[in-house]
């Protein structure tokens, strides 16, 4: 019996353990498949995938920064990992969770302002004011700037564990209303749980996307 409608997102509720959190992990035991001698299907479909984010990332960085689009591959590839991961019963959803995304989006935000107002600090002060601010505007465009560059890693991780919690709350409240249906509603609620499932696969593939291009974004602004 849940105690709450969020209880199902705590990493503790099955099994009483938070081993959950090693579903994180568990993309590690496929990694080998792609040094075998023969690849299969899959292993060229995610080579083409790979080679694809490589050139869009390698576009949206620069020429100047050289080896980042692995980072962001990476990135992406653990997100979109996770975010499938989840769909399967009984197996713990670590993306719906701020410990998680927050750890992902600080440090790659630190780093990049780090980065940024060391080595071009000039560069870095341009960007708090737009190309033709008047200049009575010109305090506020510079409180307004500073806000959106603060407040990016929360933004990045609070679109991502919202968007994972929205769609599985979802279909956790329909699957537990399943018993106290009749038969007929029971095929239209299997019906409609396969759309859902459907658009929260699409929604796992859009979000690591999303995630790893404003990364890219953002990693951009500071070169």
């Amino acid at each position: 019996m849940m105690a709450n409608l969020f209880s199902s997102f705590d990493p503790s509720t099955n099994w009483n353990s938070s081993i959950n959190w090693l579903s994180t992990l568990i993309g590690i035991l496929i990694i080998p498949t792609s040094f075998w001698l023969i690849p299969s299907r899959i292993n060229f479909l995610w080579t083409k995938i790979s080679l694809t984010l490589h050139k869009e990332f390698k576009t949206l960085i620069g020429p100047n920064v050289k080896g980042a689009t692995l980072m962001f591959i990476s990135l992406f590839s653990l997100i979109l990992f996770n975010n499938f991961l989840g769909l399967f019963p009984y197996i713990f959803t670590s993306t719906s969770h701020m410990v998680l995304t927050l750890s992902l989006a600080l440090p790659l935000w630190l780093s990049f302002m780090l980065f940024g107002w060391i080595n071009n600090t000039i560069h870095m002060f341009a960007h708090l004011v737009p190309q033709g601010t008047p200049p009575v505007l010109m305090p506020f465009m510079v409180c307004i700037e500073t806000i959106s560059n603060v407040i990016r890693p929360g933004t990045l991780a609070i679109r991502l564990s919202a968007n994972m919690i929205a769609g599985h709350l979802l279909m956790t409240l329909l699957g537990n209303t399943g018993s106290m249906l009749s038969i007929y509603l029971i095929n239209i609620l299997l019906i409609v749980q396969i759309l859902l499932l459907v658009l929260e696969s699409a929604v796992a593939i859009i979000q690591s996307y999303v995630f790893a291009v404003l990364s890219t974004l953002y990693s951009s602004e500071v070169n």
